[in-house]
């Protein structure tokens, strides 16, 4: 006879395995992912291990936090366009003026403008929206060299962590007007053709504002991405790039009856949901804004 055949069958099955929650985990593995205690024992121990607070467990409530507190606060901003660029623009350059006049046009299109909450473009664009009584926000987020929110944010929103704020950048947004920018512009303009091509959102408009700062990447993007088949034709439509902040509106205002045809495509009907589908992907959500 086995040992197996000799062990009580609850002991058998578990063939040295423990259950902890939804896992089940043999010794050698506690041992090396330090699973030892239930999850009951851990909630009930009295001295709480100051190390704790930087597991991956306790991250994972930060980011759901992040989340929660970020929908909260911008639920009920109505449309709103963000703008990108970088955070080392000086007050005083043409680039910084012109990010100011974008957002007072886009005030004065009824529009809030949601920036990095921070210095440079960002702080213009956020100031040219204060100035002509639009809404202003900024998502600000922590790093190493403490960015400080700009003074000209009316509503603004901490974050921890990149890809929370990101979601909010587009989840919230009508479109993105993307100014001259270093790493972390590349990175936003990437992820909203990402979310166009694929699928994920509909009728976002993107501006790349400033020929003479954008031209050369759309330039190879157009010799080298396309005849090495990495995009399609039709991708290139996804930009339109300018100067001038009256064409940046006047790109919006097309935009916007196909936003709002998303938006009325959201809207439960009577009978309850989309036509019993649900909403539309990619559309606009009941409140106005975005699925993600």
């Amino acid at each position: 006879m086995s040992d197996q055949g000799s062990r009580p069958p609850h002991e058998a099955a578990s063939n040295g395995r423990r259950r902890a929650g939804r896992l089940t985990i043999r010794p050698r593995a506690e041992a090396r992912v330090g699973k030892s205690r239930t999850e009951d024992q851990r909630f009930l121990a009295r001295a709480l291990d100051e190390d704790f607070t930087h597991t991956d467990p306790w991250r994972v409530l930060r980011i759901l936090s992040e989340f929660i507190e970020g929908f909260d606060a911008l639920a009920g901003i109505g449309p709103t366009i963000t703008v990108f660029g970088s955070a080392r623009t000086p007050e005083g350059h043409p680039t910084y003026e012109l990010a100011r006049q974008i957002g007072a046009r886009l005030a004065e299109e009824g529009y809030a403008v949601m920036t990095g909450g921070g210095g440079g473009v960002m702080e213009a664009a956020n100031r040219g929206c204060h100035e002509a009584g639009g809404l202003s926000i900024g998502c600000n987020i922590e790093l190493p060299r403490e960015q400080a929110i700009n003074p000209y944010v009316d509503l603004g929103v901490e974050f921890r962590y990149f890809f929370a704020r990101k979601v909010m950048f587009v989840k919230y947004a009508d479109g993105f007007v993307i100014m001259p920018g270093g790493f972390g512009t590349l990175d936003e303009l990437s992820e909203a053709l990402t979310l166009i091509q694929t699928g994920k959102i509909h009728h976002f408009p993107v501006i790349l504002v400033g020929t003479a700062y954008w031209q050369g990447l759309v330039d190879w993007m157009r010799a080298t991405m396309l005849p090495a088949n990495a995009i399609s034709p039709g991708d290139m439509d996804l930009l339109s790039v300018t100067d001038d902040p009256d064409e940046v509106v006047r790109i919006l205002r097309e935009y916007r009856p196909l936003v709002q045809a998303e938006h009325d495509a959201a809207q439960p009907s009577a009978e309850g949901g989309n036509g019993g589908h649900g909403p539309v992907r990619g559309a606009a959500t009941h409140d106005g804004h975005r699925h993600l």
